[in-house]
């Protein structure tokens, strides 16, 4: 079963990232950009397929997702002086390297939008809408007189229109131990309730809060309502996701709670359990986080690399190179730093 797991997210992670990395390759060809190569997968070199274009389509040892090469990312990178000072990505139009660090991210997005609606049409469209469909007895919600087919309308006095949202308002940290739902009936009326969630302990020994109820379950079919759910599923995950990065920094989520390679592989394990529509989801959850993560304005991401482009725009000239390189690499390591801390913590909990 680990053998199998290990694979399936060898698959789901390289295809993540060859869409990510086709969306940076086909948009700087577009625009002119000399590529030394496009590698399906990583490591040592298998095959070369030399194209026309003069671009090397490399076939690489490992399986998990793929690269591309491009001519002066940053600066002018040719020694050789045999690649024209016009097809160097950094001599490019403002707009077309914009497009070019953007695109990948791009392809993420869409590649989640199209498994969402393949999800939908298969499966049926879920309801996201935050309503409860089972209360369980003696615990908080049933005791406070919530019931089933009542609708959540804030946490804590934040809107929530999603089950999405309210799961996330729900793992954050309440200053009181208290949490102040707006319910609405489904009389039309609205109340709004204290509740402190039972503290209950896991397999592992861990503290969870327990509210004790369930969503409703309810889905639509059809090409039209698969169309809706896409989009709409697609919207609610880079809201939650957002507010998860957000409340990170102001520690209302703890970082703790955040998973790495062993942590997404015990996810993928209990997605193989689950069966295909989970694993299908997954993709689109999984792309979505590697195009979300990848556009923050943080250098050694995409997105840091655009701000840079911004900085270069509104003060009329580039960003020293010096500077730059310094800045994606001092980021790349402290990366490279939390991501060795949340994997000790995956394994402590593994």
């Amino acid at each position: 079963m680990w053998f199998l797991t290990l694979i399936l997210l060898i698959l789901i992670l390289g295809i993540i990232i060859l869409v990510h990395e086709f969306g940076h390759f086909i948009t700087a060809k577009k625009a002119g950009v000399h590529i030394y190569e496009f590698s399906i997968g990583m490591g040592p070199l298998l095959k070369t397929i030399k194209s026309k274009d003069g671009i090397d389509y490399n076939i690489r040892a490992f399986p998990i997702g793929g690269f591309v090469s491009m001519a002066g990312e940053v600066y002018e990178d040719d020694d050789s002086k045999k690649i024209k000072k016009e097809d160097f990505m950094c001599n490019k139009k403002w707009y077309q390297r914009v497009i070019i660090l953007a695109a990948g991210v791009f392809n993420n997005f869409v590649l989640a939008i199209i498994v969402l609606f393949i999800l939908a049409l298969i499966y049926g469209a879920q309801s996201m809408e935050p309503k409860i469909g089972e209360v369980i007895p003696n615990y908080p919600v049933s005791e406070a007189g919530i019931k089933p087919g009542d609708k959540i309308l804030e946490i804590n006095g934040k809107k929530v229109s999603t089950w999405d949202q309210a799961q996330i308002y729900l793992v954050m940290k309440s200053d009181n131990s208290k949490y102040t739902f707006l319910i609405e009936h489904e009389s039309g009326k609205k109340e709004k309730y204290e509740i402190a969630p039972k503290i209950t302990k896991n397999e592992d020994g861990e503290e969870e809060r327990a509210f004790g109820f369930k969503i409703a379950q309810e889905e639509t079919r059809g090409f039209i309502a698969s169309v809706k759910y896409a989009f709409q599923k697609f919207g609610s995950l880079i809201s939650t996701m957002w507010l998860t990065v957000v409340n990170l920094f102001t520690g209302k989520i703890a970082l703790s709670s955040l998973s790495g390679p062993v942590g997404i592989y015990q996810v993928v394990g209990q997605s193989l359990a689950a069966g295909i529509q989970q694993i299908i989801y997954l993709i689109a959850f999984l792309s979505i986080n590697v195009g979300l993560i990848n556009i923050l304005p943080i250098p050694a991401f995409d997105g840091g690399r655009i701000l840079f482009l911004i900085i270069e725009k509104i003060k009329g000239s580039p960003v020293n190179q010096k500077f730059e390189n310094m800045c994606h690499t001092v980021f790349f390591f402290l990366l490279i730093a939390l991501m060795i801390y949340i994997t000790v913590f995956d394994i402590i909990r593994f």
